[in-house]
């Protein structure tokens, strides 16, 4: 598979390097680098790239005003020296965020990335899921990670990390396998954040991975030494994708 691809930055340097990147990946095809967001517009809008290189400030159009009218007809990898645009970047669903200065690897694995999500979706279109009967199991997410605002920065939190969420009066705690992060995001909006299928809410202040369950209780789940209880609101539905899962 050969991505075709754009670059669209206002600085020259800028474009060198992403260039320069393109052209040692063997899956990229670098179609167009250009300073000018409204060209880049346009060969977005007649539907033949696959990837975008965006920064996100520019004079004419910026990065963010570019991504909600262009939509969905590309991925998109955003390149920007500004850490403070990423959750809002996160919000319009693209497949990754560079900060400048890039390094090559990081740039390989943001591309890497973007392989497989349309690799994902040439089989899909090739053979359809049939739809689940039993419970509603989602496809894995494109998106694999969230962004969260903390107290002093925003914070890229891999999904796969993410061992369960707790919810207490005005925050909400993500503990992962790392760490614990804290955030004043509401759990009603988390749950709609994460995919279904993948996590569940099992308790008005729990939401869990499903994959790092450890045991079942009677209503009791053991998580990483950490016992979360089933609400009585929330039983059948999880029981429910358990079943799903039994072999």
């Amino acid at each position: 598979m050969i991505l075709k691809c754009i670059a669209v930055d206002d600085e020259p340097l800028a474009l060198d390097i992403i260039a320069d990147y393109v052209a040692k990946v063997p899956f990229l095809e670098l179609v167009k680098r250009t300073e000018n967001a409204i060209e880049a517009m346009q060969l977005v809008q007649e539907g033949n790239i696959d990837l975008v290189f965006l920064d996100i400030q520019m004079p004419e159009l910026t990065g963010i005003q570019f991504l909600k009218i262009a939509g969905n007809k590309a991925s998109y990898i955003l390149t920007t020296a500004y850490s403070q645009y990423a959750l809002e970047s996160y919000d319009l669903n693209v497949s990754d965020y560079l900060l400048k200065p890039i390094a090559f690897d990081r740039f390989y694995k943001a591309v890497e990335k973007v392989r497989n999500q349309h690799q994902k979706q040439e089989a899909a279109v090739a053979v359809p899921t049939p739809e689940p009967i039993s419970a509603p199991v989602s496809a894995a997410p494109i998106q694999d990670f969230i962004f969260v605002k903390t107290e002093h920065k925003i914070q890229k939190i891999e999904l796969d990390d993410i061992l369960y969420i707790e919810g207490l009066k005005d925050y909400i705690s993500i503990f992962t396998k790392n760490e614990r992060v804290i955030t004043l995001q509401n759990m009603k909006k988390m749950e709609e954040t994460l995919p279904k299928g993948d996590f569940i809410r099992v308790h008005k202040s729990y939401i869990i991975a499903v994959d790092k369950i450890e045991s079942i209780e009677r209503s009791r789940i053991a998580i990483a030494g950490k016992t979360i209880p089933v609400g009585d609101t929330y039983r059948d539905a999880f029981f429910k994708l358990i079943d799903a899962k039994n072999v």
